[in-house]
């Protein structure tokens, strides 16, 4: 249903009261040709309304000649932001910076939120961000998990389909996303709800199905076929299957770089408000289709960059792989049993 503007303004103010925004702070709205203008207005229209000391940084849009489609994360690293220096300055004068341009992945983005300054990304429709409007027990939910994942040396994925996953943990942190910005130097995204870490180095091994109706980004296309990934010292060293597993050969292979193979983020979803059939219903072009990355249960993996967290790979290939019914072990403890959320810190309410 169609979110008015008075109302896609009023979600933006409760979203900037969680993320501690008063009269004491200033807030940059980030924005491109592309950004949705309802969202950018609601953006400044909320900080105002909260006495903020509110400005935009406007840049021209950007695409690499190797990028493919228009989905944001499509193409990692460079973005309208890369060698502008006196535009990233003024991005780190703000207490909080509004992104609906996308920033993510890039060097000037880490470098911003080490000066303190917090990052919210809002590049959804108006509808999803209302649908998975972030809540405290949002956060609480996510936190308790991620004290789970930060104690935990590995992490175990199987399934019916046939994945048998594992991967040593320790060596770079858990992240957990829940949808505001609410201490210095934080990034997130609304709308999120879910929680991941990266393997330790060479860890990553055994095999990875994607099933029927599992999803892969930024394709953003169902699965109709089985692919199974092979996967050694942390890299996918083998892909099986049909037309779908030559067209994601393909794909990887184009950017001609060994790094695309490696496995990045693992985790898994937390946002009962997401919905894995909500992709299906939005045109490819809507937002990065956040509903894939968060609903509730889903075991989430990546590959490519982690220089995000002081790893080495900068690569522009970058996949989201949210696979259902899957089986998530932390050490030799139950987390998410058949795509169902069993973790003890669980009992927060939904």
């Amino acid at each position: 249903m169609p979110v008015s503007d008075t109302e896609l303004t009023q979600m933006f103010e409760h979203v900037l009261r969680l993320s501690k925004v008063d009269e004491t702070q200033s807030v940059a709205v980030l924005k491109s040709h592309y950004s949705d203008q309802r969202t950018v207005r609601a953006a400044m229209d909320a900080a105002q309304r909260l006495k903020a000391k509110v400005y935009a940084v406007e840049l021209p849009s950007f695409s690499h000649p190797i990028a493919m489609g228009n989905d944001m994360t499509a193409y990692c690293g460079d973005t309208p932001l890369t060698g502008n220096l006196a535009a990233q300055r003024a991005l780190e004068a703000a207490d909080m910076i509004i992104d609906t341009m996308m920033l993510l992945h890039s060097p000037e983005q880490e470098q911003i939120l080490k000066s303190g300054t917090r990052i919210l990304l809002a590049v959804e429709p108006p509808e999803v961000l209302a649908r998975m409007l972030p809540t405290l027990a949002d956060r609480d939910r996510v936190l308790a998990s991620k004290t789970l994942l930060e104690q935990a040396s590995s992490m175990r994925v199987t399934s019916a389909a046939g994945s048998d996953f594992r991967a040593q943990l320790g060596q770079y942190p858990a992240v957990a996303e829940y949808g505001f910005v609410d201490e210095p130097g934080r990034w997130d995204h609304w709308p999120s709800g879910f929680l991941f870490s990266w393997p330790n180095e060479g860890t990553a091994e055994g095999v990875l199905v994607l099933d029927v109706g599992d999803m892969i980004l930024p394709f953003k296309t169902y699965t109709r076929e089985r692919i199974t990934l092979e996967i050694q010292a942390g890299f996918i060293t083998a892909i099986h299957g049909g037309f779908e597993a030559e067209y994601l050969r393909d794909y990887m292979a184009y950017f001609k770089d060994p790094e695309v193979y490696g496995i990045s983020h693992i985790g898994w979803g937390l946002q009962p408000r997401a919905q894995w059939t909500a992709m299906g219903l939005h045109d490819k072009n809507d937002g990065m289709c956040m509903d894939a990355r968060a609903f509730y249960g889903n075991f989430l993996f990546s590959t490519g960059p982690n220089t995000e967290v002081g790893g080495t790979r900068k690569t522009p290939c970058h996949l989201d792989i949210p696979l259902r019914k899957c089986s998530v072990y932390l050490d030799d403890t139950a987390v998410v049993v058949d795509g169902d959320v069993v973790a003890p810190a669980e009992s927060v309410v939904k």
